[in-house]
């Protein structure tokens, strides 16, 4: 992690042929907050997501990468990878009871988190 949001990988220690300095790739944070919903940990995914969630540009878009050094969007612009991960992040959140099964149209596991 860097500024709180997660690195695709360490882009100083990678041989990958490109220059270090890889902005955190926003998806994986989403996705770190998906992680902590399927553990319990509801507080700190809202915690985490909100704070993605900041680093919209002033018309709500987000790009592939954020530079928390520079406090800015980076990569491609928009990405809709980012997009649809916060979408998948939101709808886990607000339904935090195992949205694995609720996501999976098995009707018969729903019923049986409802009571």
């Amino acid at each position: 992690m860097r500024g709180g949001f997660v690195l695709r990988y360490d882009t100083a220690a990678a041989s990958d042929g490109l220059p270090p300095g890889e902005g955190a790739f926003l998806p994986c944070s989403f996705w770190l907050a998906d992680a902590y919903v399927l553990i319990g940990r509801r507080a700190d995914a809202q915690r985490l997501f909100e704070r993605l969630v900041s680093s919209c540009n002033d018309v709500g878009l987000l790009g592939e990468e954020y530079d928390a050094d520079a406090q800015r969007l980076v990569g491609n612009f928009p990405q809709t990878l980012s997009h649809i991960a916060l979408i998948n992040t939101a709808h886990n959140i607000a339904s935090a009871m195992k949205p694995c099964e609720q996501r999976s149209g098995n009707t018969r596991l729903e019923g049986a988190n409802a009571g």
